[in-house]
């Protein structure tokens, strides 16, 4: 077997400072290079997932197409290498404990002392060889989330220590760090990257290479103060300066020779890295001036990460149909209060989408925007749950079902008529917790409809992330009217794609397509419904 080799990315300063697009951009570099890659993510808190977190403190939940519910970083893993990920490239403090703890309870260590080194460690760096060698790469990228110096952190540094002892040159070691501009003197200070460094020197760990985060430009001089008293070489300090599209940021890194560093570290040999057709796409992006703007209608609008892939996958679609993407944020609350204010947001935008969501709060509004949309023609793209609350507001609306509603929003069972109700395949598993749909599956389209018209194609494999699905008990009082099922899981017949036809585009799909958008290939959903949007 081929000896992968690991470059791990750290923080230090504060958090948010893009670690996840340090990693990405490094792993977009050496996939130019012919390599194969793939990024894993070490997360320091002690849930077990993401899966129960809410999306107001940790933005939105990423499925992988195996049904694993992980942090956002690996949504911006994807986009950036466009390589499907594994569950096992996701790990928490809390999964590791959990295992070594019913591990205890199994009385696999025999009674002996359970501690954090070396039972835990153990465990974290089996993850990162079990990642590396499933997803059978060249170089794994492995970000430690959270900063150097928490608490939480330590147990994955340590495993950084351990490692780059065990494999030495074919491990790198990356630190992402922050100069801080001083408005009062004028000046970026250095001094909190040379005591994040300091911090990680007292862990073991000496950096290969140094990302400094600023606002604004960067002089060189403060890049050599920082080689010097971080003691690292001059071409290893980085600039990690804001720039207009986080797609630039790996153009910035290769202009910097960041790929030459690793090849050079790592003895890989002269590679060329081709970055050409990301430069051309991020240039088409950067060109375009014209704007369209695009109602979300969501219910956690207080954070935009919370609906991180749906806007990345709303931008480039928009940037294809040379468009910038302007989200007027749609509070459904307001709209279901009849706030007039938001009425002429909705009223404002040239399409609308409605993306994924538990829970009843706000879905009035929402069944309102769907309305809306119906009725003046408005482009409208559905996601999960915003086609079950297409089918509603037809049902409510046009059929003549007053009480049409969900089983999800009827918790006291007051309505007969639940369109939506609880997947039945899921209810015999619903008493061990297993209630959620997740991951893959496949998709059988209706040729002649607006689905087939954007993928071009009868089959296809989306993600998935509910627990709620059409009802096909009241599909005869759908048939013969406008809403049409596009879509259906060729083996259980669950209903995946809806679509209203007498409409320039309201199509709708229970899977969510925005986790497979790619920034220079836009979702054939994304793609038809800007289209639409646009015209």
């Amino acid at each position: 077997m081929k000896q992968p080799k690991f470059i791990f990315v750290t923080g230090g300063v504060c958090s948010s400072l893009g670690k996840g697009i340090v990693a990405s951009s490094t792993a977009a570099i050496l996939k130019s290079g012919g390599l194969k890659v793939a990024i894993m993510k070490l997360d320091p808190y002690l849930n077990v997932d993401p899966g129960t977190m809410s999306p107001f403190q940790h933005g939105e939940v990423f499925v992988l197409d195996d049904g694993s519910e992980t942090d956002l970083d690996l949504g911006h893993y994807e986009r950036f290498i466009d390589v499907p990920l594994s569950g096992v490239c996701t790990v928490t403090t809390g999964r590791v404990y959990s295992e070594v703890l019913a591990e205890e309870r199994d009385g696999k260590y025999l009674g002996g002392t359970i501690q954090v080194v070396p039972h835990i460690t153990t465990k974290i760096k089996d993850k990162v060889k079990l990642a590396a060698k499933k997803m059978d790469v060249d170089v794994l990228v492995v970000e430690i989330g959270g900063t150097v110096g928490d608490i939480e952190a330590e147990p994955f540094l340590e495993v950084l220590r351990q490692m780059k002892n065990e494999f030495g040159n074919n491990l790198l070691s990356f630190h992402t760090t922050l100069l801080p501009y001083l408005a009062a003197s004028k000046e970026l200070k250095t001094k909190p990257t040379q005591l994040s460094v300091r911090e990680l020197r007292r862990v073991g760990i000496t950096p290969d290479v140094i990302f400094c985060r600023a606002d604004v430009k960067i002089p060189k001089a403060l890049l050599k103060k920082v080689a010097y008293f971080c003691d690292v070489p001059n071409e290893c300090v980085i600039p990690a300066e804001t720039v207009r599209s986080i797609y630039e940021v790996p153009l910035r890194f290769q202009k910097n020779n960041l790929g030459d560093i690793i090849a050079d570290k790592f003895e890989l040999g002269d590679i060329k890295f081709d970055l050409e057709d990301w430069e051309a796409g991020v240039q088409k992006m950067l060109r375009v001036k014209s704007e369209i703007k695009i109602g979300l209608a969501g219910k956690y609008n207080e954070l935009d990460d919370a609906y991180l892939s749906v806007i990345e996958a709303a931008k480039a679609a928009g940037f294809h149909h040379g468009k910038r993407v302007q989200v007027e944020w749609i509070d459904t609350e307001k709209i279901e209060a009849k706030d007039e204010e938001e009425w002429t947001r909705l009223r404002e935008v040239a399409g609308v989408i409605v993306p994924g969501g538990f829970g009843n709060r706000g879905t009035e509004g929402k069944i309102a925007v769907a309305q809306y949309a119906r009725e003046n023609k408005v482009p409208y793209l559905g996601l999960c749950l915003g086609s079950q609350i297409m089918a509603i507001e037809f049902a409510r609306n046009v059929l003549g079902i007053a009480d049409a509603t969900s089983e999800e929003f009827d918790e006291e069972n007051k309505s007969k008529n639940h369109v939506v109700h609880f997947i039945p395949e899921q209810r015999d598993i619903r008493k061990k917790g297993g209630t959620m749909r997740l991951g893959a599956y496949d998709c059988k389209i209706e040729k002649g409809t607006k689905a087939y018209e954007a993928y071009g194609t009868d089959q296809i494999s989306e993600r998935h992330r509910h627990r709620y699905e059409f009802n096909d008990a009241f599909l005869p009082k759908f048939e013969g009217s406008d809403f049409q099922i596009s879509g259906r899981h060729p083996k259980t017949n669950l209903v995946e794609i809806v679509e209203i036809k007498d409409h320039p585009f309201m199509v709708a799909s229970q899977f969510h397509p925005e986790f497979l958008s790619r920034p220079l290939r836009p979702h054939p959903l994304f793609r038809a419904f800007m289209e639409a949007s646009v015209n």
